[in-house]
Formats: C-alpha cells, sequence, structure tokens
C-alpha cells in the first residue's frame, strides 16, 4: 500500500489544482450557490473514510424533531443503484430498499421517522422534500464539498483518529493519500465536531491543530447502548455479551471504532469477517458468513447498524442464526452548547 501511494504522489499537484480552483470559483461567486426555502444545514468531511457523518446525522434530525422543526434528510445515496430523486421515507413508511437508496439513507430512516430522501442533484431533491413533505429544515448528508446549495451552517465533522494519525501519507491529498480537500479549507465550517468515537480524548498535534484556530469547536463520543436483534427487534444488555463467542461482520469504512467497542464489552471478537465500505451483499457472502459461523462454533452474527439494514433482506436465508447489531448513540461533550449554537 506503501508503494502505490509512492507512486500516486506526482498525481496530488493535479488534484489539489483542481480542489482549489473549483473553491475559488464559489468563493468569488463565478460558481454560484442557490438558496431554497427552509434552513439547511450540511454535515460533511475533508477525508475519506468514516468520520461518523451518519451518526451526526441522526443525532441532528432527533435533535430538531425535539424542537418541533420539520426536519427532513437529504442524501445523494453513495451507492445505490438508481438515479435521480427517490423517496426513502415519508417519517412513518420506509418506500425504498438498500439497494435503491443505499444503507446510511436507509438507516436514517429507520433511526429518526423523519421524511428521508436521495438525490444527486441537491437543489432539486430539496425543493422536493419542502413541497411533497412540507418540511422546513433540510440536513444535508456528505455534503462539505457540495457547494452548489447555500447552507445556513455547515458541520465539519473530524474523526480523532485520524486528525492524530503518525502516518503523514494520510494527511496528503487523493490520491496519494485520504484528503478531499486541504487542511485550509477547515476556514469556511460553521463549526468543527471532533468526533473520539470509542476513543479517550487525546491533544491534537500542533501541525493539524493551527487550522482550528478561531473556529467553533465542539467535541463527541459514541457510547453503546446494548444489542438489538435485527429479527425480533428485541434490545438486550451489554453485560448478556460478555464473554459470549460471536461472529464478528462488518463492512464499512473504519472497522477498527467498532472493535474497540466491542471489546469494551468484553465481547470475543476472535472470529470475525470484513468486508469493503458500502457493500451489498449477496447469496454468496451469505453462505460465506453461514460457513464461518458454523465452523467457528459461534453463538450468534454481530453487526453494525448500517449492515444490519443489508443483512436483515436475507432474513430467510439465516433463518437458523441469530444475528444482532450493536446500538451506539453519538452524545455531544457539551451538548447544552451545541444545541444553543445550532438554533441560534
Amino acid at each position: 500500500m506503501k508503494i502505490l501511494r509512492f507512486i500516486l504522489i506526482p498525481f496530488v499537484p493535479i488534484f489539489a489544482l483542481i480542489v482549489k480552483l473549483r473553491n475559488v470559483l464559489f468563493d468569488s461567486k463565478i460558481l454560484k450557490t442557490e438558496s431554497v426555502k427552509a434552513n439547511v444545514i450540511s454535515v460533511g468531511n475533508i477525508n475519506v473514510g468514516g468520520s461518523g457523518k451518519t451518526p451526526l446525522v441522526i443525532y441532528l434530525a432527533n435533535l430538531l424533531k425535539n424542537e418541533n422543526k420539520k426536519v427532513g434528510v437529504l442524501s445523494r445515496g453513495y451507492g445505490r443503484k438508481s438515479k435521480g430523486y427517490v423517496l426513502v421515507s415519508d417519517g412513518e413508511k420506509i418506500f425504498s430498499t438498500v439497494e435503491s437508496c443505499g444503507d446510511e439513507i436507509l438507516l436514517t430512516a429507520f433511526e429518526c421517522n423523519v421524511p428521508c430522501a436521495v438525490s444527486e442533484k441537491r437543489i432539486e431533491g430539496a425543493e422536493k422534500l419542502i413541497s411533497e413533505q412540507n418540511v422546513n429544515t433540510i440536513i444535508l448528508d456528505d455534503a462539505f464539498q457540495h457547494r452548489w446549495l447555500e447552507r445556513n451552517v455547515d458541520l465539519l465533522v473530524c474523526e480523532q483518529k485520524f486528525l492524530i494519525s503518525p502516518d503523514f501519507f494520510d494527511h496528503y491529498l487523493l490520491p496519494a493519500g485520504l484528503m478531499r480537500e486541504p487542511f485550509t479549507s477547515i476556514e469556511r465550517a460553521s463549526a468543527v465536531i471532533i468526533n473520539r468515537k470509542f476513543s479517550q480524548p487525546r491533544n491534537i498535534p500542533d501541525n493539524v491543530n493551527k487550522y482550528f484556530a478561531n473556529k467553533t469547536i465542539f467535541t463527541s463520543y459514541y457510547t453503546a447502548k446494548g444489542f438489538v436483534d435485527i429479527k425480533r427487534k428485541i434490545e438486550y444488555s451489554l453485560r448478556e455479551f460478555e464473554g459470549q463467542k460471536s461472529l464478528v461482520v462488518c463492512g464499512i469504512a473504519n472497522p477498527y471504532s467498532f472493535f474497540t467497542a466491542l471489546r469494551q464489552t468484553n465481547m470475543d471478537t476472535e472470529n470475525y469477517l470484513i468486508f469493503r465500505d458500502h457493500k451489498y451483499y449477496t447469496n454468496k457472502e451469505i453462505q460465506k458468513i453461514r460457513k464461518m459461523f458454523y465452523s467457528t462454533n459461534s453463538h450468534s452474527v454481530v453487526t453494525t447498524q448500517k449492515d444490519a439494514v443489508k443483512l436483515s433482506e436475507f432474513q430467510n436465508e439465516l433463518d437458523d442464526i441469530d444475528i444482532f447489531y450493536l446500538k451506539i448513540d453519538l452524545m455531544m461533550d457539551d451538548e447544552q452548547s451545541f444545541k444553543k449554537f445550532l438554533l441560534n
């Protein structure tokens, strides 16, 4: 992998020039943003990989719903096998499948019970959500780089583990590194949320921390709530899985935090299957799971909330295996200050 990154270094200046030119065109108003008749909150990140956008979107949707806002969530639907505008949920009923809308927005629809939709054309999607679902507040998922739609609040979520990474390649721009934009782009964020997930707070190195100067900073973390049976929808306490030998299955960008959480519950994570992020499961993967489950004499299959959305479509094929997902919630260290900031 390091060799490949070295090979790709000559292409970094080309990518940097494209990013710089695009941002200059937006900043100088040559490329224009369009507004819609609703408050818009953008959630995004500055690097590829799992920084915690979806848990933050779920947190925001529930917070705003509790404040009696008519909130809707709009995503482009990364990895979906459809095009155009697709209404995922009206807040009560789910209309879409994971193939036609993507796993993250479907998880959001299940968790929040608010109108959700996908559209690669965000302006068109936002206007339809407003007119058809009567929302007055829209959360844009993964939209820090999507600058065509004007937003009232631009939230940038950064994973602590990424910020403190000692691997200098991680902080290179694509395609050699993991950065979608340089750290200087943090300047246009309304606020930065540093997500430590299941880790303890760490000091951000000075060479990175300098980019957060004069920015509004919040910190967040994950808390594990319990294990949920994806078939029966019954939630069990973390204690009930202590020492349990389960087959861990996941297909997320950064499995590290998931395994950290499972180990903190004292669950046996020796047996596992890791698939690529946004993996669409087919019968081939299901048979692979079945084979490893029985060969390892596992008690159950444990997976992520995002993977549970996809695996639940194979309940007949997995009817003889108990499958649970680890339910997690994103929490703010200073929730009152964040809530005040957001509502203001």
